[in-house]
């Protein structure tokens, strides 16, 4: 896995990705107060070290990546998903062809 990067950067994709999922207000979700909970209990502090934060950084990211790959994956299948039996002019133009005329003006 590459650098994971700020914890603040981690948190802020978790918050975004939580207002892509949620049709309500993303604070108002148990998501929400866990992530935010869980950052804040496993912050440095002047007084102490916390071991468990990068254990904390490195979950976080991983969700993130989870949260992130199920969203582009359902737009993905969105605008691919088979539509059931396409005409021969419809399938033509999607791979970029035309069918020929018939001459007579048919077709």
């Amino acid at each position: 896995m590459a650098a994971l990067g700020s914890p603040l950067r981690t948190f802020r994709g978790l918050l975004r990705e939580l207002r892509h999922a949620s049709g309500r207000p993303y604070r108002e979700t148990p998501a929400y107060r866990h992530i935010a909970a869980a950052f804040r209990a496993h912050r440095v502090t002047s007084e102490k070290l916390c071991r468990a934060q990068q254990e904390l950084h490195f979950q976080a990211a991983t969700y993130l990546c989870l949260l992130r790959s199920v969203r582009e994956h359902a737009a993905l299948h969105q605008e691919y998903h088979g539509k059931g039996e396409r005409s021969p002019e419809e399938v033509a133009g999607l791979v970029g062809f035309r069918l020929p005329q018939q001459p007579g003006g048919k077709g």
